[in-house]
C-alpha cells in the first residue's frame, strides 16, 4: 500500500499514535517502579489498579462523548489534558516541589485523558478508510506501533534517572501532538441521518449513556470476536507473564552462540521480545508480499494456529534455539492474522456508534492482563505440557469464534477482500 494515497488526516493520525505511543511507552513502563520507590510494591499494586479502573471508565467516556460529539473535539480536549498533566507530574517530580503525591495524581489524570481519547482515534482510522484499504492501513499501523513502544523503552530505560526530564519531553511532545490535531485533523464522524435530541438533566444524561452500550452489549458477532482478541491477547501476555517466570526460574543457563555471553532465563526473556519487536519492525510492511498467495481467511485460521504453537512450544522447551524458533513461528503467525482482525472489527461495527464499539472493544486488553495473571498461579501447579495444551485449546476457541463471526456476515464485509 502506498502510504501517500491515504487520507490526509489519516496520514497525520498514524504518525500523531505513533509519538502518543512512545510517550507512554517511556512512561509506563517505569512508573510502578516510581511508584514502588515512593510508596513502597505493595502501595504501588494498589495505586496502579485504581489507574486501571479509572482508565476504563475514560475509554467508556470517551466512546459516548466521540459518537455524540465528534473525534476531533473529542481529541483536542483529551490531547490537552494529557499535556497539562504531563507538564504537572514533570513539575511535581522535579526539585521545585518533589511530591510523589502530586505525580501520582497527574498520573491518574493522564491516563483517564489518554483512555478518553483512545476510541475517538481508533474510531477515527475507520471512518477514514474503505473495507479495501482497511487491512493494509491496519498492517502499517500495527509496524508504527511496534516501532514506537521499543523505541519508547529504550529512551525511557536510558534516561529514568533523569525522570523529570522524561516527563518534560513527554509534555512537550504532547502540546505538539494538540498542535497537529488542532490544525492538521479535519472531524470524520459520520453525519448522521436521524436529528438527534438533546437530553436534558443528569438522570437523562445517565440514562442516554446506559442505552448506548446496552446496543453494544447486545451485538452477539461483536462479542463473538472480542472474546477472539481478548484470548489471543491472553495468549501474548504469557511472554511477559507465566512464560517469564518459568524461564526465569526453570531455564539452564546456556551458550547460544560460541562468541557470546551465556544466556540465563532473564536474558532469554529478553531475546524473545527483541526478537519479536525486531521481526514485527523488518516484516510488517512487506507483510503483503509475503503472505500474497493466502486468502484473508486463511490468514487468520493459519496465522491464529502459528501464534498459539510458538507460545506452546515456548511453555514446554528448554532450549533457546528452539525458543527462539517458537519465537519466529509466533511473530509470523501475528504479522498474519492481526491485520486481518483489525479489518474485521472495523467492517463489522455500525457508522453511529463506532467510538462506543472502540471503547468496549479496547477493554479487552484488562481482561486479557487479568487472565494472563491467573496463568501465573495456574502454572505453579499444573505441568509445563499441561500449559501449552491449554494455549493449543485456547487457540480452537479464537479460530471457532472467528469461524461464527464470519458465518454470521458474508466475508467480504468482515475482512474487505474475497476470500
Amino acid at each position: 500500500m502506498n502510504v501517500r494515497t491515504l487520507h490526509p488526516s489519516l496520514r497525520v493520525r498514524i504518525g500523531v499514535g505513533f509519538v502518543n505511543r512512545l510517550v507512554d511507552s517511556m512512561i509506563t513502563s517505569f512508573m510502578a517502579v516510581h511508584l514502588a520507590l515512593a510508596w513502597g510494591v505493595a502501595a504501588a499494586g494498589l495505586l496502579l489498579i485504581v489507574v486501571v479502573a479509572l482508565g476504563v471508565a475514560g475509554m467508556l467516556f470517551g466512546g459516548h462523548v466521540a459518537d455524540l460529539h465528534g473525534r476531533r473535539r473529542t481529541l483536542l480536549a483529551a490531547e490537552a489534558g494529557a499535556a497539562v498533566t504531563f507538564g504537572v507530574m514533570a513539575l511535581a517530580d522535579s526539585p521545585v516541589l518533589s511530591s510523589a503525591l502530586l505525580v501520582y495524581l497527574a498520573y491518574v489524570a493522564n491516563k483517564f485523558a489518554a483512555s478518553v481519547a483512545l476510541p475517538a482515534n481508533d474510531a477515527m482510522i475507520v471512518d477514514l478508510t474503505s473495507p479495501e484499504t482497511r487491512k493494509g492501513v491496519y498492517t502499517i499501523n500495527f509496524w508504527a506501533t511496534n516501532l514506537a513502544l521499543a523505541i519508547g523503552a529504550l529512551v525511557g530505560a536510558a534516561l529514568y534517572s533523569r525522570f523529570a526530564v522524561v516527563l518534560a519531553v513527554a509534555a512537550g511532545a504532547t502540546l505538539a501532538v494538540l498542535a497537529t490535531t488542532y490544525f492538521l485533523i479535519a472531524e470524520s464522524k459520520p453525519d448522521s441521518e436521524v436529528p438527534r435530541e438533546r437530553p436534558q438533566g443528569v438522570r437523562a444524561l445517565v440514562r442516554e449513556f446506559g442505552d448506548g452500550y446496552r446496543l453494544v452489549l447486545r451485538d452477539r458477532l461483536f462479542l463473538r470476536l472480542m472474546v477472539a482478541g481478548t484470548l489471543t491477547l491472553a495468549v501474548e501476555f504469557q511472554l511477559v507473564n507465566h512464560i517469564a517466570v518459568r524461564l526465569a526460574t526453570d531455564f539452564p543457563t546456556q551458550q547460544l552462540l560460541s562468541f557470546a555471553p551465556a544466556v540465563d532465563g532473564v536474558g532469554m526473556i529478553g531475546l524473545l521480545r527483541a526478537e519479536n519487536t525486531i521481526l514485527v519492525v523488518a516484516l510488517a510492511l512487506f507483510s503483503t508480499v509475503l503472505f500474497r498467495g493466502v486468502s484473508d481467511r486463511a490468514g487468520l485460521y493459519l496465522g491464529t494456529a502459528l501464534f498459539v504453537g510458538g507460545y506452546a512450544v515456548m511453555a514446554v522447551s528448554a532450549s533457546g534455539w528452539v525458543l527462539m524458533a517458537a519465537g519466529l513461528v509466533f511473530t509470523v503467525g501475528e504479522l498474519m492474522s492481526v491485520p486481518v482482525r483489525q479489518a474485521m472489527l472495523a467492517n463489522l461495527v455500525p457508522d453511529h456508534s463506532r467510538t462506543r464499539y472502540m471503547a468496549v472493544y479496547n477493554l479487552n486488553i484488562r481482561v486479557a492482563q487479568g487472565l494472563a495473571a491467573g496463568c501465573v498461579t495456574l502454572g505453579a501447579v499444573v505441568p509445563a505440557w499441561g500449559m501449552a495444551a491449554l494455549y493449543v485449546a485456547l487457540g480452537a476457541v479464537i479460530v471457532w469464534q472467528y469461524r461464527s463471526v464470519l458465518a454470521g456476515r458474508p466475508v467480504a464485509e468482515q475482512v474487505g477482500v474475497p476470500s
